[in-house]
């Protein structure tokens, strides 16, 4: 067995015989040798040998910049890409790899591609989608991959045209570092080190500033205290790529910062040179796309004197301008067709184009004068129209020129927030700009798919230019959607669109400070041939879209009149010096200022939220049962609401819910649907709507808040006197009701009267004489009594009524205290005893005594034998509503004495106001008749009262 063991390793040997000492395979991005390879020998099963090859050489290079370290490392993964690099800040990594085609070098255009994703696993965790895998990129995936395009194109060498192809992906993250500048420097790596010519390295750094202190590399801790996002990519001597969000950071802070990322960000070059230099991998010869001398110089002489007439008449507009000099280039064809030129037809479309880039550099150099006839730093005719769509939130429309933009605003509850599933950042982000770019705004045929990348960039660009006006979300919490819709383009539409966001903002109510306005800043420049250096150059503001493709520099520059929002930056030569980037920014000021004054005088505050078409929002914080309860099984109740309202009704996190309405009143109902399910808390005075849920003679109990009820009795119905309770509401009907106050037992007592004021008649006392008077109120408040003390009144202290305060003439100023005093009816002094005696019975069996109360043992001043045969008949016919009654749940002996001393006080005060003195037989007695009273006695449940004409009865408190 050992000997056939040692056969089969003697045979995997020989394949390394045609290996020559020193000879040097590529592998990778690292280099080995058959005397270098290390092979090692493992044992997969007891019968079988077999040989693994080493990883190769891994070379690393380490440089810090700011208080970070960063490691470049390569050889170890992705060894069959052209260049593969993995760089490091502590435990987040980021692979970079590129690659390349060789085509036929027939097309005048760079097809780079870059491809940036981050996938969950670099987190520890399962993507929560259906198939449980990442799906097509995200928004940022799109932007990351756009800021490491703009950063390297630039630098591949003019007339490269072949596919180049850069991938970009987090292997892992540990939520402190943003992989997106990381995965710049990677791909700046992995360029060094491939055969793809490319003029390199560059470095790319961010810039923070907290508390006035410019923060290198910043975490994402310090990140979301900084007032500054400045991503800023160079070269050497060269600025090539600006990505910034502010918050109005003035132009001198801007240039500060601006200088201290580029001393930042050349310290990353050296470290990639380095690390190309142990590569040692050689550059491949791909063929250039050029043009010949002859040849270009025999289309500028068929097209130049045609092609400067055309840009000489400022008249033309962009699409009459288009056909003038597509006509030109026609002509041009059919010269060259007639002359069977191939060559020259191969690079028409390029020479053309050269001819026109010099056409119009060359007006600019020596007039001053671009090609519509506006000066150097000549902003565009401007208009500003605001509320062009009144159903909508806010909406408005901007045009600069021949730009125009319509943009419209859609306020939301905070849960329409946008969610992201990014691995580092905010889980939502409550402010969304979303901008299209339709193929009719450039009179085009074309369709429309999902995310663009360009679409993406530019809307973004303006949200970060709009987001550092918006109020906080405590102050806001609104959820805001923006929509861009671009209806004709001419350059600088991302601009226009900050213009127009802002006038929708204001339009819609949202609280800005002040307007934010964006303007594009170009650059034509000459350059010296042989050096690279730029001799001359002038600075344009306001680009047109012919300026934009002609010209080297799309500067878009938003913000206030107090400084910048957002910045970005994109280039076509192989940078631009620093302080021609600063000199930018004083004509982008001063063209900004002009554009927010034109927009003040259309709308210069914020609308009047409340008078137009915007929606209304309201949090609201419940407790944990009441949320259970208000959600219903399976959110039936809430989905009722929002049915019956037109609300949307989000819960919280916090254990709230945001109520988000169309207008005030659809609110204002929303609102009293949740209360009336929850329930709030309740005050005396307080008004609440409810239902009738069941009908008493002596009252209605009504259902509200939340499921609490209350007694809505008989003498609180009305000013008027009712007769019957179902006269005057039935079961399921809806009121509005004040709470006027609980008896002892916690019960909840309601008044539908004290909502509605009464007439002056309804409440002068009458004589009880005058025939043709209108019957008034029965209740205490509008009869006079005369008290005098009884021995147990003396033995306790008067407690004011919970209801009334102040004293007698405070009573008038307060409108509440003419319904405070309880309802009362009218009892025979033998039900008084009888309901004295079963209540003290109570008493004492709940006690567990057998002692005899001292109330008891005082004589009895009204027992039933000395009640007069008079009394008796009175007592007959009050006895019916005196059943009902009883069935009212007891008090206690000790709150009972506290109302009594308190209904006494009430008494007294009314004995000061003013009534007629009629004696009354027992057969004259009505409904709303007033007399004049003496108290004989106080019980517990009331009074005993004895009129002028001898007769007793019973005051008794409800």
């Amino acid at each position: 067995m050992a000997q056939a063991r040692l056969v089969k390793f003697q045979k995997t040997l020989s394949h390394l015989s045609h290996y020559r000492e020193g000879q040097r395979k590529p592998l990778g991005c690292g280099f080995c040798s058959v005397s270098e390879a290390v092979r090692r020998i493992s044992v997969d099963e007891p019968s079988s040998w077999r040989l693994l090859p080493d990883m190769g050489d891994v070379y690393s290079e380490e440089v810090e910049v700011g208080s970070r370290l960063i490691t470049f490392e390569t050889g170890k993964l992705a060894r069959f890409a052209a260049g593969a690099v993995v760089l490091g800040i502590k435990d987040t990594k980021v692979l970079s790899t590129v690659v390349s085609a060789e085509g036929d070098g027939a097309r005048d255009f760079l097809p780079l591609t870059v491809d940036y994703r981050e996938k969950q696993y670099a987190q520890g965790k399962i993507p929560n989608t259906f198939m449980r895998r990442e799906g097509a990129p995200k928004e940022r995936e799109l932007l990351c991959g756009r800021v490491i395009d703009r950063s390297i194109r630039p630098l591949f060498p003019k007339g490269f045209v072949h596919d180049v192809q850069v991938m970009a992906n987090v292997l892992s993250s540990d939520g402190e570092q943003d992989p997106d500048v990381m995965a710049a420097n990677a791909s700046s790596a992995a360029l060094m080190i491939s055969d793809i010519p490319w003029n390199g390295p560059i470095g790319v750094v961010r810039i923070g500033r907290i508390d006035g202190k410019f923060v290198v590399n910043p975490d994402m801790d310090e990140l979301s205290l900084s007032d500054l996002n400045l991503v800023y990519s160079s070269a050497l001597d060269k600025t090539l790529m600006i990505e910034m969000q502010a918050r109005e950071i003035s132009n001198a802070d801007l240039i500060d910062a601006l200088h201290l990322a580029h001393a930042e960000a050349i310290k990353l070059i050296k470290p990639q040179r380095q690390l190309a230099a142990k590569v040692k991998n050689q550059k491949k010869s791909f063929k250039l796309f050029t043009i010949m001398d002859r040849t270009l110089e025999k289309i500028k002489k068929l097209s130049e004197t045609s092609i400067e007439t055309v840009f000489s008449d400022p008249s033309y507009g962009k699409f009459e301008r288009g056909k003038a000099l597509s006509k030109i280039a026609d002509d041009v064809k059919k010269i060259l067709e007639e002359e069977c030129d191939e060559e020259s037809l191969k690079v028409l479309p390029k020479a053309i184009d050269t001819v026109r880039k010099m056409a119009v550099r060359r007006r600019i150099f020596e007039k001053g004068l671009r090609v519509d006839g506006r000066s150097l730093d000549e902003v565009r005719p401007l208009f500003c129209e605001s509320g062009s769509f009144p159903a909508l939130h806010g909406s408005s429309i901007f045009s600069r020129g021949e730009t125009q933009v319509l943009c419209t605003v859609t306020l939301g509850a905070p849960g329409d927030a946008q969610k992201l599933d990014s691995l580092v950042g905010p889980p939502t982000k409550r402010f969304m700009l979303h901008y299209s770019f339709p193929p009719f705004s450039i009179n085009e045929v074309g369709k429309q798919s999902g995310l663009n990348r360009r679409e993406v960039g530019h809307g973004t660009l303006a949200e970060k230019a709009l987001l550092a006006l918006l109020p906080p979300e405590d102050n806001f919490p609104y959820s805001v959607r923006i929509n861009s819709e671009v209806m004709a383009s001419d350059g600088s539409t991302s601009m226009a669109t900050v213009c127009g966001g802002s006038l929708a903002l204001m339009d819609a109510g949202v609280p800005l400070r002040e307007h934010v306005a964006g303007v594009s800043v170009g650059l034509i420049s000459e350059v010296d041939s042989s050096t690279g250096t730029i001799k001359d150059y002038r600075i344009l503001t306001d680009i047109l879209g012919l300026e934009d493709h002609l010209g080297d520099m799309d500067f878009k520059i938003a913000g206030t009149r107090k400084g910048v929002t957002a910045i970005q930056l994109d280039i076509k030569p192989a940078g631009i010096p620093l302080n021609i980037i600063c000199e930018s920014l004083d004509p982008a000021l001063k063209a900004r200022t002009h554009i927010i004054n034109h927009m003040e005088r259309v709308t210069s505050e914020p609308r009047d939220r409340s008078a137009g078409n915007c929606p209304c929002l309201v949090t609201m914080k419940f407790s944990r049962e009441s949320l259970w309860r208000l959600i219903g099984p399976q959110g039936s109740q809430l989905k009722k609401i929002e049915q019956e309202t037109g609300a949307r009704i989000a819960v919280n996190t916090d254990g709230g819910i945001t109520i988000l309405a169309k207008n005030q009143v659809t609110l204002e109902k929303t609102q009293e649907k949740v209360d009336f399910i929850v329930g709030r808390e309740i005050e005396v005075g307080g008004i609440y709507k409810g239902v009738v849920v069941s009908i008493k003679e002596y009252g209605a109990f009504v259902e509200f808040n939340g499921g609490q009820q209350g007694l809505l009795h008989i003498s609180e119905l009305s000013h008027e006197p009712v007769v019957r309770v179902s006269d005057a509401v039935s079961v399921g009907q809806e009121l509005s009701l004040m709470c006027i106050g609980q008896d002892v037992r916690g019960n909840i007592k309601l008044s539908l009267k004290a909502i509605n004021q009464p007439s002056p008649s309804q409440i002068q006392y009458l004589p009880l004489g005058d025939p043709e008077s209108p019957p008034v109120n029965g209740a205490l408040s509008s009869t006079s009594l005369e008290s005098e003390k009884s021995p147990c009144q003396e033995n306790e202290n008067v407690i004011p009524s919970p209801l009334s305060s102040g004293s007698d003439g405070d009573e008038a100023a307060d409108p509440t205290t003419l319904y405070s005093p309880p309802s009362v009816l009218i009892r025979s002094v033998e039900e008084c005893n009888r309901q004295e005696s079963l209540s003290r019975l109570k008493s004492n069996n709940n006690k567990g005594s057998n002692s005899i109360p001292k109330n008891k043992k005082e004589k009895d001043t009204s027992p039933k034998s000395r009640a007069s045969p008079l009394l008796q008949h009175i007592s007959g016919i009050l006895s019916s509503p005196v059943k009902n009654t009883k069935k009212s749940v007891p008090l206690s002996q000790e709150r009972d004495k506290e109302e009594t001393t308190s209904r006494v006080q009430q008494i007294s005060r009314d004995k000061q106001k003013p009534v007629g003195s009629t004696r009354a037989g027992a057969t004259s007695l009505k409904l709303g008749d007033k007399c004049i009273a003496t108290v004989q006695q106080i019980r517990v449940h009331g009074l005993v009262l004895q009129l002028e004409s001898g007769i007793r009865g019973m005051y008794r408190f409800e």
